[in-house]
């Protein structure tokens, strides 16, 4: 008994250790690298690495492409989380009302672009919206250019966005509705409710806890998109689908100025973390009030 007892000390040590050295080396030291960088400046091709203090930060402050980055991270991440916890919560009321016998098919049909490579994806819907023999413009018998105009680029890309992430809403959610309890829906018949009262005053409650772990997890996915932005318009037309990843991509790559794509990293580091936090809170409060 003592034996098997210290192998399970042992094994829980291991694990803890294993756990700090990977936190150590893939989260915390990334992290203080990235803000030691931004108190630099930092250009790895010539070897400059100069202490500079805060002029990384207070030139990304005052740089208005910055906020007009922002200002797009904002507007493609708001929009694409309620297109996606739209059609996901639609869909999964349907599969779950009425299609009960392809569930399966479809649970599997709709997430399959949800583990389609980010790439190829992105170059299969650069054709589609091709203005000349793009599917999009024929099928709905338009005339957009919609890559290279800026009142319809970021549009596109959050088509392209929420077509291919739909799948893991529809799939949480469908979950989710096969996890309510049925008696609460039975009392709310022999009450007389209809379905639209079922729905808001019964079903979206208890679907709650999925829902804000959709949105969390939709809103930190969001602010980090890059991959479609830089294969689709590479930022443009002008700086209309510049986002705050592609602006760091831009600064770092683009520019070598890693000092200042450091200080925009910490920044959107601290953004998203305020965010996830305030989801946190407003999960904790809803809890309580129940």
């Amino acid at each position: 008994m003592m034996n098997i007892l210290k192998k399970q000390l042992n094994f829980r040590n291991v694990s803890v250790l294993f756990l700090i050295v990977y936190f150590a080396v893939f989260l915390f030291y990334p992290i203080y690298k990235a803000f030691a960088g931004s108190l630099h400046d930092w250009n790895p091709l010539t070897q400059k690495y100069n202490y500079i203090g805060w002029e990384n930060y207070r030139f990304v402050l005052g740089d208005k492409l910055f906020w007009k980055s922002l200002t797009n991270t904002l507007f493609f991440t708001a929009i694409s989380t309620v297109l996606r916890l739209a059609v996901g919560l639609a869909l999964a009321l349907m599969l779950f009302s009425r299609m009960t016998k392809m569930r399966t098919f479809f649970q599997g049909l709709f997430y399959m672009p949800t583990v389609t490579p980010m790439v190829a994806v992105s170059f299969v819907w650069m054709w589609m919206f091709n203005p000349q023999f793009g599917l999009i413009n024929r099928f709905f018998h338009l005339d957009i250019n919609w890559l290279k105009n800026s009142n319809w680029a970021m549009i596109a890309i959050i088509i392209m966005t929420v077509w291919k992430d739909f799948g893991y809403a529809t799939v949480l959610f469908l979950a989710g509705l096969m996890g309510l309890p049925e008696e609460v829906y039975e009392a709310s018949r022999i009450d007389g409710a209809n379905g639209w009262q079922t729905f808001k005053n019964i079903t979206l409650p208890l679907l709650k806890p999925v829902t804000l772990f959709v949105t969390i997890t939709s809103l930190i996915s969001y602010f980090q998109t890059y991959i479609q932005v830089l294969i689709m318009t590479e930022g443009g037309p002008g700086t209309s689908t510049f986002v705050i990843s592609y602006l760091i991509f831009d600064e770092a790559f683009v520019n070598y100025n890693f000092g200042t794509a450091s200080a925009i990293a910490v920044i959107l580091f601290v953004v998203i973390a305020v965010l996830t936090l305030l989801m946190f809170r407003y999960m904790d409060m809803g809890g309580d009030q129940q």
